[in-house]
């Protein structure tokens, strides 16, 4: 999968269950002001994110997810092979 359709479905995926117009994701921004995360929604998106790309999401990882791009980085490091 490319990083343009990581990007692409990453934002259709979280727009719709957060409820955010596309426009509001931009790659420096930060996640959880963006989409209003408390910790519950949080992981709703660790969820989502292993269940849509089969990517595990280990809690000691999460701290170093704090972007958009940072969350893009991850998936397409850790995506299983196709």
């Amino acid at each position: 999968m490319t990083r343009e359709k990581i990007v692409e479905k990453v934002n259709a995926v979280l727009a719709e269950e957060f409820e955010v117009e596309l426009d509001v994701f931009t790659p420096d921004a930060n996640i959880k002001e963006t989409l209003s995360l408390d910790s519950l929604s949080l992981v709703d998106l660790v969820a989502i994110i292993q269940y849509t790309y089969k990517v595990k999401v280990p809690a000691s990882d999460l701290p170093k997810i704090k972007t958009f791009n940072d969350l893009y980085d991850y998936i397409e490091a850790h995506l299983p092979a196709e």
